[in-house]
């Protein structure tokens, strides 16, 4: 397994790569990998021929006030992972080779990124998309793979690749969860007993609205009322919000139509912001 940190290297050793036949898969990590980030390698071995694996904790979807200096960094451990797991490249640059000084090009996508997390984390998808295409272009993927978990970044990052005719298919891996039910994430590691004790209603709240689709129920305002109310329920967890959406669009929906739609929400477990989805 290679270790690559400089952005020319990384382009060129891609480059040839594609020169020579192969087909690249691209995950893009933030790094303190997990067993959903190693469920996406895994696709990516099974569709291309060399997995590259980025893992760069991305200052620019960091808010403010948000968690990016305290965000989990392990790469020792990322690295010994990427290496079971039978990753070709680990490309991990920092900070200054992905935004050099004097920066100043940043990616919208005005539509699908302006609901849920884009009104309480207003430049959070700007970074997202700003970061992946630099990745795409970079890496050069003939496949990239993203976590379900993440429902509206991968509906973003499909629009800006269809909008900007990127030559990058987008793969989309189930959410994996803890057995208990809790859906993996790296800011898991913030919380302690009792705070993911608590965190365990979101998953809950979640299959309690599944089964109320699954029983007939067809009212979003039901729905919503319903989650809203069990996660009321447990003093630790504040909503952010929930909302029944559209897979593709992520539009507020406003009838239940079942196989095409997902219930997403965000909340604050005490001062860690985790969201989760499912679909309905």
């Amino acid at each position: 397994m290679q270790t690559i940190q400089s952005v020319n290297e990384m382009q060129s050793h891609a480059i040839g790569l594609r020169s020579s036949g192969h087909l690249i898969g691209l995950v893009p990590t933030m790094g303190s990998l997990h067993e959903g980030h190693l469920s996406l390698i895994d696709i990516a071995k099974e569709r291309a021929d060399k997995v590259i694996v980025s893992i760069f904790v991305n200052p620019t979807q960091f808010g403010p006030s948000e968690d990016y200096e305290k965000y989990p960094r392990v790469l020792e451990e990322d690295l010994e992972k990427c290496r079971e797991r039978g990753v070709d490249i680990v490309f991990n640059p920092s900070v200054s080779e992905m935004y050099p000084k004097g920066y100043s090009t940043y990616v919208n996508e005005e539509h699908i990124s302006a609901g849920l997390c884009g009104i309480s984390r207003p430049h959070h998808f700007r970074g997202v998309t700003t970061v992946c295409l630099k990745l795409f272009n970079i890496a050069r993927p003939d496949i990239a793979i993203f976590g379900q978990k993440d429902a509206q970044q991968c509906a973003v990052i499909k629009k800006m690749v269809t909008d900007l005719n990127l030559p990058t298919e987008v793969l989309v891996g189930p959410t994996v969860r803890e057995p208990d039910g809790l859906a993996l994430s790296s800011r898991n590691a913030y919380l302690t007993d009792v705070q993911r004790n608590e965190a365990l209603s979101i998953s809950k709240a979640l299959h309690i609205a599944k089964g109320m689709v699954d029983q007939g129920t067809r009212s979003v305002d039901r729905i919503v009322a319903e989650i809203t109310h069990h996660l009321s329920l447990h003093r630790r967890v504040r909503v952010i919000y929930v909302q029944v959406v559209e897979k593709d669009t992520m539009e507020p929906a406003t009838e239940i139509l079942p196989g095409k739609q997902l219930v997403t929400l965000a909340a604050w477990v005490d001062q860690t912001r985790l969201i989760d989805n499912i679909e309905l």
